[in-house]
């Protein structure tokens, strides 16, 4: 028995914040149980979802299997319109799930006038403008085509692209090379310095970078991105170890395949100071890796989680190709010297397919430096992994968190948990301006609406009144 006489009681609060304050007012000392009660879900769905238990303990642990399996490598380059699957010369890739032309947000709408104008389809902003809502372009999400962009995510026919192949299932994917960061192309800027910068990469990086990964056959992605998480890097929001690393095994095949010094030079100088570099690697990878656990009935486990700045899409192993979606939401964000929240337009982007992935903000624990570029600390970068863990399926065997001793990243995001707990994933990202041609305004976390995960959901215990062993 506790003789409270002796001195103040310890009390662990289980229920609303309201009770920890009274009592902290009272000199108790207190600890809060992060807990939340479950969504309010439809009773039949929950009882759908019960009764199968079983059915998706087994579905998902065959697909966490197949996952941490994948073994993603850099094979080569190309350019789009040659290698993407269904690419033509009228497409144009975007990321997210699908939107029209008139529902797309404003970076979205200067990306594509960008690409128009890169292509030489248009002369003008205004020209191209007009040919992206005539109806002659037609428009996809990235995902759908085996590729994944950044922000605006946009792929063009002659945009050159890497060519991630997952060894362990024969799986392809696609991304382009990364701009850089400030008035780029996937911020929705498309300035003359944009484009000109686009032809470079089109016409000395793309074929400086092609003969050297050619040279070297190809390059281990995953060993690169555990490498990087132990070097401070989470792969979405801070990737200058994964640049570092990159840069190392490239450098040597450089200048043993390039006939102009000074072209090489240039090429080094760029990769060099773009710390972004390897975003570009580390999305196509995470994708490589997570297709071939699609189509696994029964299964509650996300492949997809993308944005196109208007919806958040989520795509589930056990629903094939089919997207559940909901309003996409403004991250909470360090914003840039004259901009603010009422500037940024709502998140946007396939880079959270690392945190499908089971990096980015799910491996924060590894780079406590960016919560602190956006106004966090290296504490709060442990709480956001140690909380996804409480979502996750289970734990990735290849990439792991010194700080946490060395303990897998949380892996498998588990939609059923997601609702149980009333918990949804968070991911760090950039922030671009609500109207096109501006660009990045800012970096900061932002959680997903959980609108995509309850009909996602509800999706999955439907298909069980029909499942087949």
């Amino acid at each position: 028995m506790i003789k409270l006489d002796k001195g103040k009681p310890k009390v662990i609060n289980i229920g609303l914040e309201s009770f920890a304050a009274d009592l902290l007012s009272q000199g108790a000392e207190v600890i809060s149980v992060a807990w939340k009660p479950p969504l309010n879900i439809d009773k039949r769905w929950t009882e759908l979802i019960e009764r199968s238990r079983d059915k998706i303990e087994a579905a998902n642990t065959k697909a966490l299997e197949i996952i941490n399996a994948g073994r993603p490598v850099l094979v080569g380059m190309g350019i789009a319109g040659d290698v993407i699957p269904g690419m033509h010369k009228n497409l144009i890739l975007h990321a997210g799930p699908p939107i029209t032309w008139e529902k797309m947000c404003g970076p979205m709408h200067g990306a594509i006038i960008g690409a128009l104008l890169y292509e030489g389809r248009a002369k003008t902003p205004e020209e191209a403008e007009e040919l992206a809502a005539s109806g002659t372009i037609d428009y996809a999400p990235c995902h759908e085509h085996g590729c994944t962009g950044p922000m605006a995510g946009i792929i063009s026919p002659s945009m050159p692209v890497f060519i991630i192949k997952n060894e362990a299932y024969g799986n392809y994917t696609y991304a382009t090379q990364n701009e850089g960061l400030g008035k780029v192309l996937r911020y929705g800027a498309y300035s003359e310095e944009v484009i000109v910068r686009l032809k470079w990469m089109e016409t000395v990086l793309y074929p400086v970078l092609s003969k050297a990964i050619k040279f070297l056959g190809t390059i281990n992605l995953q060993g690169l991105i555990a490498q990087a998480l132990h070097m401070g890097d989470e792969v979405h929001n801070r990737n200058r170890a994964g640049t570092s690393l990159l840069i190392r095994q490239l450098a040597p095949a450089i200048l043993k395949t390039s006939v102009d010094a000074e072209q090489s030079a240039a090429v080094l100088d760029f990769i060099n100071g773009n710390d972004h570099f390897f975003l570009n690697l580390s999305m196509p990878a995470c994708k490589a890796a997570l297709d071939p656990a699609r189509n696994i009935p029964g299964s509650s486990i996300a492949v997809v989680m993308a944005r196109n700045g208007t919806e958040f899409g989520v795509q589930l192993s056990a629903m094939g190709d089919r997207w559940f979606t909901g309003p996409a939401l403004v991250p909470d964000a360090l914003y840039f010297p004259g901009y603010s929240k009422a500037d940024a337009n709502p998140d946007i982007g396939d880079s959270a397919i690392t945190e499908t992935g089971g990096l980015g903000g799910f491996a924060i624990a590894a780079a406590p430096a960016i919560v602190q570029f956006v106004g966090g600390t290296a504490k709060d970068a442990l709480s956001y992994t140690l909380s996804m863990y409480e979502i996750c399926f289970g734990e990735s065997s290849s990439y792991q968190i010194p700080a946490l001793d060395f303990r897998g990243t949380p892996l498998g995001i588990d939609v059923v948990k997601v609702i149980e707990n009333n918990l949804s994933p968070v991911i760090d990202t950039g922030v671009a301006h609500k109207n096109p041609g501006v660009g990045q305004v800012g970096a900061g976390v932002v959680k997903a609406p959980f609108e995509p995960f309850i009909k996602a959901y509800q999706a999955l215990a439907e298909s069980f009144d029909n499942y087949k062993e």
